[in-house]
């Protein structure tokens, strides 16, 4: 999955994440709401890699193997968190009150859309 769809995942499941504690907080008994993990499920499912191990590989050989296929995509998903986070955080920490955190995550999907059109591979922000 190219990371430009990786960060708008994040971007949604932050999102909605971000609505469900909005709709807690006016209402803390609320059992109407959606709190299944499925997204982030989903999320993982498609961008962890399919492993083939060999009926024949030694522990050490098999776990060479799952770090190498799947640290790049967990490499993947904390970076665009980790993006996520660090645009959060500048916005909080420059004391702005005028951009909502809905506003920041909008801006870094918007980025990720332009650069995931243009076929580029840069990160979103950079």
């Amino acid at each position: 999955m190219e990371q430009s769809e990786v960060v708008k995942r994040v971007v949604g499941i932050l999102t909605e994440a971000g609505e469900i504690r909005r709709l807690l907080e006016e209402d803390a008994d609320r059992e109407d709401l959606d709190t299944d993990p499925g997204v982030v499920t989903v999320l993982l499912n498609e961008t962890m890699p399919r492993i083939s191990v060999p009926e024949d590989a030694s522990i050490d050989e098999v776990a060479t193997l799952v770090g190498r296929e799947v640290g790049a995509a967990v490499e993947q998903l904390v970076g665009a968190f980790t993006l996520a986070f660090a645009m959060l955080a500048q916005v909080h920490d420059s004391g702005r009150t005028d951009v909502t955190s809905s506003d920041v995550l909008q801006d870094l999907a918007l980025k990720a859309e332009q650069i995931g059109s243009s076929g580029g591979s840069e990160e979103p922000g950079a």
